[in-house]
This record gives C-alpha cells, structure tokens and sequence, in this order.
C-alpha cells in the first residue's frame, strides 16, 4: 500500500484517466453538426465516430484482467495510456470521415483499458478498511465523465474547433504517462504471475468476444438509423451477435484458461444480482444524460454548453457524496438499505422531470430534480460495486470487475438506443393521437387560425400566404405538443424501470462489515 504523497499522485493519476475516457464517451456528440459540415460527413457516417468508441470500449473492457496478468499491469496501463493520447491527437488531425472513425476506435482500445484497470490500481493504493474509499473515487470519475462531457464539449465547439476537444486529451495523457512510470507499481501477484505462451492464449474465446460483444454494441449503435430489422445490415449483425455471444459463453464455461472466466458468477450470488443492477445503472446514466440534452436543445433552444451546465452540478453532488456513502458502508449501513433509497429517489427524479418537461421551461425548473438524481446515483453506483466484489479474491475479483465494467457499459447502450427508438417512433404515434383534438370545424382551432392569420396579414403577408403560414405554425404547435408528450413518457419509462428493480435486492446477501475484498486482480 503507498501512503502520502505518492498515494495521492497515484489518485491523482487513474482518476484522471478515468475522468478522459468517460468524458470521451459524450465530448463528441456535441460536435458532430460541425464535423458533419468540416469532413463532408452525412449524418449516417458521423454516427460512426461514437460507434467505433463504445465498440471498442465494450470488447476491451472484460478483457483487462488477462492482458494486464499477461503483460504486467504497469506496462499495460502504461501503453493504453500512451494509445489513448496518440489516438486523440490523430483525431484531431483527422483529414476524413473514415480516418477520424479508423482513429476513434484506437482510442476506444486505449480508454476501455483506462476506465478497468483504474478501478484496480485505486484499490491497491488503498489498505483494506479504506476500500470503499477507493471504490468511491473510482465512482466519482464513472458518474462525473459522462455527466461533464457535454459541458466541456460544448464550450469547445462555441469558442474553438471540433479537433479540440480531442487535442485537449494530449497533455493530461503526457502527465499521466509520466506519473504511471515514476509511480505506479505492480502488486506482487501481477509480478509473480506466470505469463501464457502464444499458444495457450485463449484465442478462440478472445474471437468470440470480439464478435458477439462487438456486433451487440454495433446493433445497438446504428440499430435505429438503419431502422432495425427492417435493414439487412442489422439483421446480419443480430445473427452474428447469437452466434458470436453463444459460442462465447460455450468457450469460456468449457475452457481450462478462458480470457474471461464466467464460472465466478457462479461463486457468488451478489456479483449475479450485481451485474444485473451494473446494467440498469448504466442504463439510467446513459439515457437520461442522452434524452435531456436532445430536449433542452431541440425543444428549449438551449445550447450545448447551456445544457452542459445545467447538468454540472447534480454531477458535481455525486462525486461529493461519492465518499461520504463510501465511510457509510465501511461503518456497517447495509447496501441492502441504501440501494432501495438509491433506487427510489431516481424514480422519484424522473417522475419530477416528467412533471417539468413544458414549452416554458428554464434552466431554475431542472435545477432540484438533476441535484436529486446526482444525489441518487451516489447511492447506486457504490453499494453496487462493493455489493458484487465482497468475498471475491484474487483472480475472481478482476474477472468480476471487468464482467460488470462491460455489463454496466452495455447497459448504458441499450438504454440510449431504447429512449433513442422510443423517442422516434412513439412521437409519431402520440401525434396521430392528438390530431382529432384538432379539427377546422372545432370553433377553438377556428379561432386560433383566424388570430394566427391576422397576426402574419398584419406583418405584411396577403391572405393565401398568411393562411399556409398559419397552417404551418399550427403543425408546429402540434409537433412540438406531441414532443413534450413523448419527453415526458421516457422519464417515466426510466424511472419505473428503476422502481421495478427493488425487489431483486431481496436477493443480495448481507455483506458483513469489514467482509474482505481483494481487488489486487481488479482491472
């Protein structure tokens, strides 16, 4: 364990790296109007660019604890962190749509690697009473990175260029890179650990991975712009996904040294509760940081550095509660007692945004319920983790890490292609269900037809020009009406998606305090 400064240059460190490959995640999609518009992109091809990221993301994320015990930890996080800076700077320098994907997806290689083996190098540096401690500057970087992303991105493209916000990635990664030499070392288990020849590496079980996991995240990506099974190319890559994920689990179960051992989840009933709950958190961060951008922009007018900043703060309340829930744990409050409360004020979150969503919003309306729900996923993402490792060791503990890494990354996806989807078609579903409200012969739509065209006759437009005018704004209306509609039932959707995960915490063992958790294989 390292004490004093050197500690807290190490937390320093991987929190850093974490904070960039989360932040990553989300920095993009407030350029991608202007890289669109820089690399002749349609909007079909620039979708790519955040593809490639999380594809790359969810195949290395299980991978982790083979290739750190296989190279060395220090090295590996070492060279991913290099990966990770050369890769942003080549972004920047992109001259193409297909280079800045090619470019994208090294990156995804490099921050995948960041994000798990943080986890473990965090829990290294800290003795065995302080893991929750650990545990919840991990967390911070987890809900802040996604949460922060669309503040710093959309100040980057309002008072600079889109290759910025990547080139802002290169002098964090130079620190970082010098500070894993001068201070990060490797438990003696890495150190010790006998390395695989070529040939006994799991090859067919790394293929698999690649394929099922890879075509998963593809579908849930680019599912709804090549409108799902309607497209040829989804559905080619929804067989390869089955066959892909079953040969997987096949391989990993049967084989004597698989890359990702999947017999731990049946050495412990929390870890199996714990990747379920890993999904529904990353679902609820990732689709509701994905739905109420797209509202505050295209229904408020707000900017992109507007909406980041209304969603700072409920960030900021979570990375400053994340420790404060950590001592609550290492003094005994049992996750089974947080993770309902957790659960429930999210609920309570987006039954609150549902309630605000209207034409006349403003920035004070969302302030409350984004502090409530930053205060909620402090008391999710914590109990969940130390729920799910307690009683692990050693190996176990690092192929569990990575298991929920990768489950709470597609968690997120799934959840932004479901609110993505749901938005998209039921918008046009709740038009058509309002449309009888509005009739020529109903003497209120008479009149606000009669005032609209005064008010365009009034502004210099003869009558037949004022009158396709007000027809025009009249659709507008109800466009916008059915809008707010649709916002309002995704929040809904999402909270009691959350309500009606308590009762699975009936399940959780009760993890005793101080029950050790060795997280030396954790990457």
């Amino acid at each position: 364990m390292e004490t004093g400064f050197t500690k807290w240059i190490i937390v320093v460190t991987v929190v850093m790296c974490c904070l960039l490959e989360l932040i990553d995640t989300s920095i993009v999609n407030v350029a991608l109007t202007q890289m669109m518009g820089n690399l002749s992109a349609t909007q079909q091809e620039v979708s790519w660019v955040v593809a490639s990221y999380a594809i790359a993301n969810v195949i290395v994320i299980p991978m982790t604890g083979f290739l750190a015990e296989q190279f060395g930890r220090k090295n590996y996080y070492l060279f991913s962190v290099i990966l990770f800076t050369l890769a942003s700077m080549a972004c920047g320098q992109s001259t193409n749509i297909w280079e800045l994907v090619a470019f994208r997806f090294i990156q995804g290689i490099g921050g995948g690697a960041l994000m798990a083996t943080s986890q473990a190098i965090l829990i290294d540096t800290f003795p065995p009473q302080q893991l929750a401690l650990g545990q919840a500057l991990f967390g911070m970087g987890v809900i802040i990175g996604p949460t922060i992303g669309p503040t710093l991105g959309g100040y980057i493209v309002d008072n600079y260029d889109w290759p910025w916000i990547f080139y802002v990635n290169v002098p964090v990664g130079v620190l970082a890179a010098i500070f894993t030499v001068l201070f990060i070392r490797d438990p003696e288990r890495i150190k010790n650990a006998i390395r695989r020849p070529i040939g006994e590496i799991d090859w067919l079980g790394i293929f698999l991975l690649v394929l099922g996991v890879g075509s998963l995240q593809l579908v849930l990506e680019q599912g709804e712009s090549e409108d799902w099974f309607e497209s040829a190319f989804i559905l080619a890559f929804t067989l390869l996904t089955i066959i892909g994920m079953a040969g997987f689990v096949w391989r990993e179960l049967t084989a004597k040294q698989p890359v990702v051992d999947l017999r731990v989840l049946g050495k412990s009933r929390n870890l199996s509760v714990g990747a379920f709950l890993s999904f529904i958190l990353g679902f609820g961060l990732f689709a509701s940081v994905f739905v109420f951008p797209i509202f505050c922009q295209r229904i408020l007018g707000f900017t992109a550095a507007q909406t980041g900043e209304i969603l700072l703060p409920g960030a900021l309340l979570s990375g400053f509660m994340m420790p404060i829930v950590g001592k609550s744990i290492q003094k005994g409050i049992s996750q089974k007692f947080i993770l309902p409360l957790g659960f429930i004020i999210f609920f309570v979150f987006s039954y609150w945004m549902s309630t605000q969503i209207s034409p006349t919003a403003g920035e004070s309306d969302f302030f409350w319920p984004l502090l409530l729900r930053g205060f909620g996923l402090s008391l999710l993402f914590l109990p969940i983790t130390t729920m799910s490792l307690a009683g692990l060791s050693g190996k176990d503990a690092g192929q569990a890490a990575g298991l929920t890494g990768m489950i709470r990354q597609l968690g997120g996806s799934f959840g932004v292609a479901l609110v993505g989807t749901y938005l998209e078609r039921t918008t046009m579903q709740n038009r058509v269900g309002l449309l009888p409200n509005i009739s020529l012969y109903d003497p209120e739509t008479q009149q606000r037809m009669q005032g609209l065209i005064a008010n365009f006759m009034s502004k210099g437009a003869d009558f037949m020009q004022a009158q396709r005018q007000a027809y025009a704004a009249l659709e507008g209306m109800l466009m916008k009406q059915t809008a707010l509609i649709t916002y309002s039932q995704i929040f809904l959707m999402i909270g009691t998606f959350f309500l009606l995960c308590i009762p699975l915490i009936l399940l959780i063992k009760r993890v005793r305090p101080g029950e050790k958790v060795d997280l030396n294989a954790a990457h």
